[in-house]
């Protein structure tokens, strides 16, 4: 749901893989997934899902664009969202609806597809009580990985609904304008999925899943800027930037702009 195909000149990215891939594991016993249940489907206005991930007992990170009707470009109500955390096989370990919602505020979403779509490509979700479940422990936050680094991801897709899936290796392949290029497997409904670096062994949210793409005939996948961008979002929530006023040095992007695109050419799927 909500994913674009990216079609980019060989040369901008290495050609050679910079690791060993893992495959996708379908997680769809508890056992399997125990440690993952932070990560939740969402279901959006009863039409469709994307993925989202707990942050704190409240808040949901997840995609800017899942909060948009792709046909009318309309922005959906967040109240007709709802979390269902670690949503495996018909049930949920938690489930929340959502009562408000805020995206970067450089975020367009007019059906014209850049960098600067995905590089701002995030959205929190306040949920309208707080997950206490002790199963349910969101996770933290860290900068974006460098070149090369090994990460892992955590979704649905329209061809695994109902149980999350974990590739637990896969590579970050180029960071460009602040979008991250990726090795990752992902598909329609991975959309707002929870990319993780797992240094010391715990793992942490680096990037969210905007769209997947295609290079030369191999796919990959894109993830949007996390860091300042995410304490922006947050500043949002808790009102601290009011009438419109941005921090300095974030710019807003204003509708029929086009961002830069490092030489790509946008497809829609």
């Amino acid at each position: 749901m909500r994913q674009w195909i990216l079609a980019v000149a060989a040369v901008l990215l290495p050609a050679a893989a910079m690791a060993q891939d893992s495959r996708l594991q379908r997680m769809d016993t508890l056992d399997a997934g125990r440690k993952w249940e932070a990560v939740g489907r969402l279901d959006v206005n009863g039409e469709g899902f994307c993925t989202g991930a707990l942050i704190a007992p409240d808040l949901v990170l997840t995609a800017a664009h899942c909060l948009y009707d792709s046909r009318t470009k309309a922005p959906i109500d967040p109240t007709r969202i709802e979390f269902l955390a670690g949503w495996r096989n018909g049930r949920a370990s938690a489930y929340r609806s959502v009562r408000r919602a805020v995206q970067h505020p450089s975020y367009v979403y007019d059906g014209e597809l850049s960098t600067g779509r995905v590089r701002n490509d995030i959205a929190l979700l306040q949920l309208q009580r707080p997950i206490r479940n002790t199963t349910v422990t969101p996770f933290e936050t860290e900068y974006r990985p460098r070149k090369g680094a090994k990460i892992g991801v955590v979704s649905y897709a329209h061809d695994r609904s109902e149980a999350p899936s974990l590739q637990e290796v896969c590579a970050v392949k180029a960071r460009q304008q602040g979008v991250l290029v990726m090795s990752c497997d992902v598909d329609f409904g991975s959309s707002g999925a929870p990319v993780f670096s797992f240094e010391n062994g715990t793992p942490r949210i680096v990037s969210v899943i905007s769209a997947k793409a295609e290079v030369s005939g191999e796919q990959v996948s894109l993830g949007s800027a996390l860091a300042e961008e995410l304490t922006l979002l947050q500043a949002q929530l808790t009102g601290v930037n009011t009438g419109g006023q941005l921090p300095p040095g974030v710019g807003r992007v204003k509708a029929g702009e086009r961002g830069g695109s490092f030489g790509a050419k946008f497809i829609r799927q």
